[in-house]
């Protein structure tokens, strides 16, 4: 197995270049969720593929209690959902509704902790990417950049520490494209940084941001807390952000955080 480490410039880069095959054509505000999506799913899916592989060298051909195995893992992935499903089909002409199967099946299977993720996200949308044949391209290209090998995201070849900073570039890079749009779902890093340093969130804290965006503040709060010893709380009026923020605690190993879709202001109980 190929267990050269990837350096987090090399896979910051190579998460941007995917986005050349939207820009110009569509508005960084609606290609980023398409971009962070897959940017997820192809991460669980490198997940699930490195510990199949350390499964069929503990256990050989029983596919049965590989399988069993798999079924703990903190993602499940259906058969036929993963990036490299989709990837072998990448030349059908059905393709966004056959990556919106897939969404839909891991959402079921990890109801939990995705339910209602990947509900704002249409990869078979013709306001969004095009008629058929342009769509097409697009998510052909776009399923071709993802398997490059910059971005395989292997545990055994990146940190998940790796993988949550490069979301939070991505999120960043499409805030300065996007103008002043961007502060629906992204405050500045040096901005979210000094907050959290000013909140000063100590062990034990429950920390809460009750209009968290895609949760770049809450993640500064928990680094400032430089242990697990503590709860994070949000509430993002948003669909799309809302799950930009879940997509974003998980991609930083944050998966108890409780963030609600709701308007912080009609919610709140009195």
């Amino acid at each position: 197995m190929d267990t050269i480490k990837i350096d987090q410039k090399d896979i910051n880069n190579a998460a941007w270049a995917a986005c050349d095959t939207f820009r110009g054509v569509v508005d960084p505000a609606q290609y980023k969720d398409y971009i962070l999506v897959m940017l997820f799913l192809k991460y669980i899916s490198d997940v699930w593929k490195d510990h199949y592989e350390e499964y069929r060298k503990q256990y050989g051909d029983d596919d049965v209690r590989i399988r069993r195995k798999l079924e703990r893992e903190r993602f499940v992935l259906p058969k036929g959902a993963s990036f490299y499903d989709l990837y072998e089909q990448r030349n059908e002409a059905n393709i966004g509704e056959l990556i919106n199967e897939a969404l839909d099946a891991v959402e079921e299977a990890n109801k939990a902790k995705l339910e209602g993720v990947f509900r704002n996200i249409d990869f078979n949308s013709e306001a969004n990417l095009g008629k058929t044949k342009d769509r097409n391209r697009r998510l052909k290209m776009l399923l071709e950049d993802f398997n490059k090998p910059q971005l395989d995201m292997r545990p055994s070849r990146v940190s998940e520490d790796v993988i949550g900073n490069t979301y939070i570039y991505l999120i960043e890079r499409f805030a300065s494209d996007s103008g002043k749009k961007a502060g629906e779902f992204y405050t500045p890093h040096k901005v979210s940084e000094l907050v959290a340093k000013l909140a000063g969130p100590k062990p034990g804290d429950r920390i809460c941001d009750p209009a968290c965006g895609s949760g770049g503040l809450l993640i500064e709060a928990a680094r400032e807390v430089k242990d697990r010893n503590f709860a994070l709380f949000g509430m993002e009026v948003n669909g799309s952000t809302w799950a930009l923020a879940r997509m974003n605690m998980f991609l930083h190993g944050a998966d108890s955080a409780r963030i609600e879709w709701c308007n912080t202001l009609t919610s709140l109980r009195w």
